[in-house]
């Protein structure tokens, strides 16, 4: 099932905004800078995460340290999934973070459609 354009944009939009949110509320050290729908979280330990649309596959783009990973919007569940492992961004993001700071943040809601 293919996403329309409009409505990948506006996913990717909440996404992201959300995702600001929880950076923000969460006391870490991390700068963010969302810019022509690129938002960037750096940490205070030099790593960074940064998520980008793609437009033409429909996917959230994510880069990390150990590499990139690309994510459908499934539907069915809300969410945005691994199109390789199947894993929830939320899950990957929850275990990126640890790595990185050491904390754990809750990212369970991330990417419910509330459409």
């Amino acid at each position: 099932m293919s996403l329309t354009e409009a409505r990948f944009h506006d996913l990717v939009d909440s996404t992201q905004q959300a995702l600001e949110d929880i950076f923000d509320d969460s006391g870490l050290d991390v700068d963010l800078e969302n810019s022509a729908g690129v938002l960037t979280v750096k940490f205070d330990t030099g790593q960074q995460l940064i998520f980008s649309r793609q437009e033409p596959l429909r996917q959230l783009w994510l880069a990390a340290r150990s590499g990139g990973v690309h994510f459908d919007f499934d539907e069915e569940s809300g969410k945005w999934q691994c199109d390789k492992s199947e894993e929830l961004l939320g899950e990957m993001l929850a275990r990126l973070v640890e790595e990185y700071t050491g904390e754990a943040l809750d990212f369970d809601e991330l990417g419910q459609d509330e459409n």
